[in-house]
């Protein structure tokens, strides 16, 4: 009897599956992913949300910040820190575009720059064994005025992110039509709830009012954050696995 009972302890030993590893989710991009300043509340990046559906395995290092660019993310040493502390197994998330696709600011990079840019970003996160994530930009709030159907504001940029995707074989989370299918959902007017409208006296942040369709409110940064959530489920079981369940659905 006392054999038998050994070798179910053995046998269930060898049947325990093995404690997940600590990883690191490398949050790299835009204002529409960054920690925002308190003078800015009630705007919201996506990735402030985001750090909340996590189990204790997983921290979320989030190194976006406003108006960056594929090129000035790299030139200001915020990539350098994602190259310095990245390791095996860690999951780089590379959403870009909103900055470089404007020729008027400093940050714009052309086309081919942009292409090459996310290829690079692609090669040295590899080259860490690591697992970058490619991200379209989340859309800007735009609709047609006549038939009242979202229109897209990152048609060009947003393509190369996909055609990268495909050509280096990373996995791509498709935000651009994500977003534009929640705004579609919404509607023109309810829509401008996910994102920072506010009236003159609304808030103390903005006396004189705000009308913002690119920068998220808390509402449009959680369901865009639950937007990548769904894409990870679907997508990356090892992280799935790390997404914290829903209270009611706790034992």
């Amino acid at each position: 009897m006392r054999k038998l009972v050994v070798s179910l302890v053995l046998l269930l030993m060898a049947y325990t599956l093995p404690e997940k590893k600590n990883i690191t989710l490398w949050l790299c991009g835009d204002s529409t992913m960054s920690i925002k300043d308190k003078r800015a509340y009630p705007e919201t990046g996506w990735g402030m949300p985001f750090v909340y559906f996590w189990d204790s395995t997983v921290v979320v290092e989030n190194l976006a910040r406003n108006g960056r660019s594929t090129s000035s993310f790299r030139n200001e040493g915020l990539w350098k820190k994602v190259v310095d502390g990245a390791k095996e197994g860690d999951y780089v998330f590379v959403q870009f575009g909103h900055n470089d696709e404007v020729p008027t600011k400093k940050t714009y990079t052309t086309e081919v720059e942009f292409k090459n840019n996310l290829k690079q970003y692609v090669a040295e996160a590899r080259a860490k064994k690591a697992i970058p994530i490619l991200l379209t930009p989340m859309a800007r709030r735009s609709f047609d005025s006549t038939s009242g159907k979202v229109k897209g504001t990152h048609d060009v940029y947003a393509q190369i992110i996909r055609e990268v995707a495909r050509q280096e074989k990373v996995v791509l989370f498709d935000m651009d039509k994500l977003t534009q299918q929640l705004y579609q959902r919404f509607g023109a007017e309810n829509s401008k709830l996910l994102f920072l409208h506010l009236k003159p006296g609304e808030h103390p942040n903005y006396p004189g009012g705000k009308e913002d369709n690119t920068h998220f409110s808390e509402l449009g940064a959680r369901l865009a954050a639950q937007l990548v959530l769904d894409e990870i489920r679907t997508r990356i079981a090892e992280l799935s696995e790390r997404i914290v369940k829903p209270v009611a659905n706790r034992s």
